[in-house]
């Protein structure tokens, strides 16, 4: 089932800084070693999906390695089968790998195997491909330590406002329990997720509390792509719903009506403060679903969010969670300030 992959475009330097990176993912964020086994499982249509499975061929040397393209679903699902608990399955995926009514990473999850998954990798090709690799850094200190000081500042905080530029937008409720993403996967049920890493998560106890204004940078568009437009769009929030949106583009106008005609509103859910240094507004991917963990604050637009449940939503209603990254210039909690220009500033704090 070894398959070689030398033909990235991607160098053997960027490939070398690439298995140092999902080394210490695999080490330390996940805690696998040897001799639990171990399933690699990739594809070959895209440069950074040859670049990242030459690298874990560099620090997973023994593990078996699939290629999804060459096998057939039930040599893979066979492979899975004879796992146990505590094995590792490594899904490195140009889009996002199907096997029937399988769900990967949750089926396995079931049976307490832990994945590190890397999917839609073929949006990103030439420089945004090094800058994928460069946000697979794991600093255990950083992403641990900063993490739960913000989820602390955060279960604690009975008001946060999000200044950008001129505009605030307020949050005056609290906020629910903060959630972590940063590798630490200690009090969790299961063990891994989809990589990068990097952020911290909540949303407003009570949604229609949340009032003010934001100017948003870049937004997740129709295709799920970083859409960067040429002025910040200024959204108008009251009530927890975004009613007007100054500034806008026919892409986002797009993106809103689409949340309208599905929910007939559009809600501002999930505030998501990012941690992941290698993603700024300035230096991006093209796939939202990995650029969401940028260092700064995102907000999510819909109804739709699967962790937190509340009585002015039916979840058979809510259909859309679109992304939108906020022009940030400090972020306070209770009147002090946690993030200022571009960096986290609560390492320190109980």
């Amino acid at each position: 089932m070894n398959s070689d992959c030398n033909s990235s475009t991607i160098s053997d330097a960027a490939i070398g800084i690439a298995a140092k990176h999902v080394g210490a993912i695999v080490t330390l964020a996940v805690e696998y070693a040897e001799p639990a086994a171990a399933i690699v499982v990739f594809d070959g249509q895209s440069e950074l999906s040859l670049a990242l499975t030459a690298a874990y061929r560099r620090c997973l040397g023994e593990a078996t390695f699939i290629d999804f393209d060459r096998t057939k679903p039930q040599a893979i699902l066979s492979a899975f089968e004879i796992l146990e608990a505590g094995d590792l399955v490594v899904l490195i995926q140009s889009t996002s790998f199907r096997l029937a009514a399988f769900r990967i990473r949750v089926e396995l999850f079931k049976r307490s195997i832990k994945v590190i998954e890397h999917p839609h990798l073929a949006r990103m090709a030439g420089a945004e491909s090094l800058i994928y690799i460069d946000s697979l850094a794991y600093d255990s200190d950083y992403f641990r330590g900063v993490g739960r000081a913000l989820k602390t500042r955060l279960d604690r905080a009975q008001v946060g406002v999000i200044h950008s530029g001129a505009e605030q937008l307020v949050f005056p409720a609290g906020f629910e329990p903060a959630r972590l993403n940063v590798g630490d996967y200690s009090e969790m049920r299961n063990v891994g997720g989809q990589y990068p890493i990097g952020e911290v998560f909540t949303e407003s106890a009570d949604l229609e509390a949340v009032r003010g204004r934001v100017r948003i940078a870049i937004f997740g568009d129709s295709s799920f792509s970083v859409n960067k437009p040429k002025l910040p769009i200024t959204l108008v929030v009251a009530e927890g719903r975004v009613t007007e949106a100054l500034d806008s583009t026919p892409e986002f106008d797009r993106v809103l009506e689409s949340i309208q005609e599905d929910e007939g509103q559009v809600w501002l859910r999930e505030l998501g403060l990012g941690l992941n240094r290698a993603f700024t507004l300035e230096r991006t991917v093209s796939d939202v679903g990995s650029f969401e963990r940028m260092c700064g604050v995102h907000l999510s637009l819909g109804g739709k969010h699967m962790i937190y449940n509340k009585p002015n939503i039916r979840k058979k209603d809510a259909r859309q969670h679109v992304d939108v990254f906020v022009l940030t210039d400090l972020v306070s909690l209770d009147d002090e300030v946690v993030f200022r220009d571009g960096a986290w500033l609560v390492e320190h704090l109980a």
